[in-house]
């Protein structure tokens, strides 16, 4: 036998190595039909497959209803450019934040950078399409992470530039991102509808695009090298807040074994009750009456510029996707067990996130006094405002601005500990963060700071994600260990691996310590206690329904 010296075993080797690996090719076939991709744009290793159909147009007979499935189609479809994004109604009533606040897709303020040609088309009915980014080879079975983005639920989209899945599909994961019904579209409530729908309560139409996507990716990701047993929901803000609505429903069951929450729950960032069916259809009824439509048939009939004044409750308890406020689900431990991933950003008081006053009256902004601040804390807290004002000292009206945006900040850092918790005791991993570092925007650091959306680009290893942003050294070397805990968690339910500082998990709601992502990623040195102890017992009094409307 002839033998084979160094130098050509090590040509065997290095052929082995170097040969292309058998990745997903650019054409797959889904239940639907084919599907041509293109390979990513910095990523070679990654093929996307943009706009595809999950469930029907919801437009003529199918406006506010169930997603209704897609129609198959012959031949090979494009899959080259993203879907239209949802429309909210007439006028588009632009990007809210979570709850309600002004929400640009650039951070501290900036404005989006001017771009051409479009990276989507313009707003449509017609938008229940998803994307798919996956590195994945043939046969694989990847984790998969679907994500729902935020926008108050009026704004937003599946194909914005911070959530291209190019950079973090390259490091395993299959990444996909939705559209979902906005505004009118996505939430109307109307008696009318629960009629027609054979089911107490109406409304939620966005949240059940949502869970058709879940469907469609546990039917058809197995085509891109995903596996559907592994599958991770994620979302930030309004995204954040459905995504804790899918946890405590039953529709949603078995769809996910993960979640990943930044910056809201299913109440919202702060506390506070969940809209009732029987409120939102009020308002529904209203609304409808005021166009002077006397059937469902006629007002689908009319087209969106006749929509005037007709608008989304947002989230409600329907009975149905949401049988009962999502908050005594989580109380009586009836939620979708699964492992969590949560946190929110030091600065989301400066989005506007918990109203100008931190959430106690919702009024006031850089006119608050000591007295508004102190009136506002009793209209929410009630027998608890001395506790209060004890955690938030204020000698001035300097000061009582100061705590604002301070108690703002402590009261959503804990609402997303006390989901982890809720979790934890459920016998579920829980991993909670807090982001506070401050990125550059135009070459200074941001005048907004950590603020309410900041995380998302890191997460996403995305430097291109936010208009305007210049990110440094540091900057790059964070994104890049970011977005490594997350993909960890995505694949196994633990953030942890090689190279990356220790994240503890969370536990405890009194005693568990946070990951603070700063300008390097390190462990909390103390467990705020006494201010997670005070915001456990106000929310104890909301449910009781002690409390006025807590936003």
């Amino acid at each position: 036998m002839k033998r084979i010296g160094f130098l050509g075993l090590l040509s065997v080797v290095l052929f082995i190595v170097a040969r292309p690996s058998a990745m997903i090719p650019d054409q797959v076939r889904i239940e639907t039909g084919a599907l041509k991709g293109v390979t990513g744009t910095t990523q070679s290793s990654v093929r996307a497959f943009k706009g595809i159909p999950f469930a029907a147009a919801p437009t003529g007979d199918n406006r506010w209803k169930a997603p209704q499935p897609a129609a198959k189609w012959d031949g090979v479809r494009d899959a080259s450019a993203f879907g239209a994004p949802c429309a909210a109604g007439a006028p588009f009533a632009g990007r809210g934040g979570a709850r309600g606040g002004a929400r640009g897709e650039a951070p501290g303020g900036a404005p989006p950078a001017a771009a051409a040609p479009p990276r989507e088309p313009a707003r449509s009915e017609d938008c229940l399409y998803l994307n798919v980014w996956t590195s994945a080879n043939a046969n694989d079975k990847r984790p998969v992470m679907l994500w729902i983005y935020g926008g108050g639920f009026t704004g937003g989209s599946g194909g914005l530039t911070w959530y291209d899945g190019e950079n973090l599909a390259a490091k395993g994961p299959v990444i996909v991102t939705i559209n979902y019904r906005l505004g009118a579209f996505g939430f109307l409530a109307h008696p009318d509808l629960a009629k027609e729908a054979g089911h107490t309560g109406s409304g939620n139409y966005g949240m059940m695009d949502a869970i058709a996507a879940l469907q469609w990716t546990k039917r058809n990701i197995a085509a891109f090298g995903g596996d559907p047993n592994n599958v991770t929901v994620a979302g930030e803000s309004a995204g954040a807040i459905m995504v804790g609505a899918l946890v405590g429903s039953p529709q949603a069951k078995g769809l996910f074994k993960r979640a990943i929450a930044e910056s809201g729950g299913w109440m919202g960032l702060t506390m506070a009750r969940m809209r009732t069916s029987a409120d939102a259809e009020a308002a529904g009824v209203k609304a409808v009456d005021a166009l002077g439509v006397k059937s469902m048939a006629e007002l689908r009939a009319k087209p969106i510029d006749q929509l005037t004044g007709l608008n989304g409750a947002g989230l409600v308890v329907d009975g149905y996707v949401i049988p009962e406020d999502t908050s005594l689900t989580f109380q009586a431990g009836k939620q979708n067990q699964v492992d969590v991933l949560t946190g929110s950003n030091k600065d989301e008081a400066n989005f506007g996130i918990c109203g100008p006053t931190a959430g106690l009256n919702g009024r006031g902004g850089a006119g608050m006094t000591m007295a508004t601040f102190k009136s506002g804390a009793e209209r929410k807290f009630g027998e608890l405002t001395d506790q209060y004002l004890k955690l938030y000292p204020a000698a001035s009206d300097e000061d009582a601005r100061k705590m604002a945006h301070e108690a703002c900040a402590d009261e959503i850092t804990w609402n997303m500990r006390q989901w982890a918790a809720a979790e934890a005791a459920k016998g579920k991993k829980a991993y909670v963060y807090f982001f506070s570092h401050v990125q550059n925007v135009n070459g200074q650091p941001s005048p907004a700071g950590a603020t309410h959306t900041a995380e998302i680009s890191f997460a996403w290893n995305n430097p291109k994600g936010q208009a305007n942003q210049t990110w440094t050294a540091s900057d790059t070397k964070l994104a890049d260990e970011m977005s490594s805990y997350w993909v960890n968690f995505i694949s196994k339910g633990d953030p942890n691996g090689a190279g990356l500082p220790k994240w503890p998990e969370f536990k405890s709601l009194s005693t568990s310590k946070v990951m603070v992502f700063g300008e390097t990623p390190e462990v909390e040195p103390a467990v705020p206690a006494p201010k997670l102890s005070f915001y456990a017992a106000a929310f104890q009094r909301l449910l009781k329904g002690s409390a006025g409307a807590a936003n």
